[in-house]
């Protein structure tokens, strides 16, 4: 099933299902047993496929962006959070905030969603966990990142709109194996990301164990899981999100993700 969250043309949060190109309305909640109506939806605006109750990230996880940013391939994941006011949906403008410089930098990354409560997961047993997965960019400023936000990425990483995730979420039943997929990022159309989920150093299974580790992950719970070599921070000369440029994330089976910078 493919999932989406939006405002109708009367301004009301509406779930719905894509079904042979229309939106159709979800009756019940999507985390249980959830019926798909006959009434159609126009969709005035997008929003994040699930109203996140927590935003976990996941740095520096494929082998290729290790490589080029510079940094030892991790022990351990490095685990950062966003603010929940970061979160944006598809087609809804990327806001240069006014305390950056020449700095904000794109992420196309894959988007776990925990859909029942998750504590000590195991690999056997953590995708059993998965509602479903979506497309992120985890739009970063990367000078808060490395010498503004006093030695956390947080700071850097959790600006307003630094956060957009869409159009849909495709429910795991349809996505048996997450670590396989193409996933590309496009600047002005151009591919400047392209790569596979199967270079993650940390895979789903082995993310969501380490996440609910004494932790419980409550359903709504998002994680974004990393994002592959060719940001634009890492290029000679910078290619940064600025006023104009349009940014695209798709991943393989899920769809794209697009956000215009204002």
């Amino acid at each position: 099933m493919r999932i989406a969250r939006v405002l109708n043309e009367k301004g009301a949060v509406v779930t719905v299902a894509e079904q042979d190109g229309n939106l159709m309305r979800i009756e019940g909640n999507i985390l249980d047993a959830p019926h798909i109506s006959n009434e159609k939806v126009n969709a005035k605006e997008w929003l994040p496929p699930v109203d996140p109750t927590v935003i976990m990230c996941i740095g520096a996880n494929y082998k290729a962006h290790a490589e080029e940013s510079g940094a030892e391939v991790p022990k351990y994941p490095i685990l950062f959070m966003k603010n929940l006011g970061a979160a944006i949906g598809h087609e809804q403008p990327i806001k240069i905030p006014k305390v950056c410089e020449d700095e904000v930098d794109y992420e196309a990354e894959l988007v776990i969603v925990i859909g029942k409560t998750c504590l000590n997961a195991t690999q056997e047993n953590a995708l059993d966990h998965v509602l479903g997965y979506t497309c992120a960019n985890d739009v970063s400023a990367r000078i808060w990142q490395a010498v503004k936000g006093g030695s956390q990425w947080v700071r850097g990483k959790a600006f307003d709109t630094f956060a957009p995730m869409g159009p849909f979420l495709v429910t795991s039943d349809e996505i048996p194996d997450p670590n396989s997929l193409r996933i590309q990022g496009r600047y002005n159309g151009e591919t400047v990301q392209d790569s596979n989920t199967d270079d993650m150093i940390f895979d789903v299974k082995t993310l969501i164990e380490f996440c609910s580790q004494d932790t419980t992950l409550l359903p709504g719970t998002v994680i974004l899981t990393g994002t592959p070599e060719g940001v634009g921070w890492a290029r000679e000369p910078k290619l940064l999100l600025k006023s104009g440029v349009e940014y695209e994330v798709e991943i393989e089976k899920i769809g794209t993700l697009r956000n215009k910078v204002a």
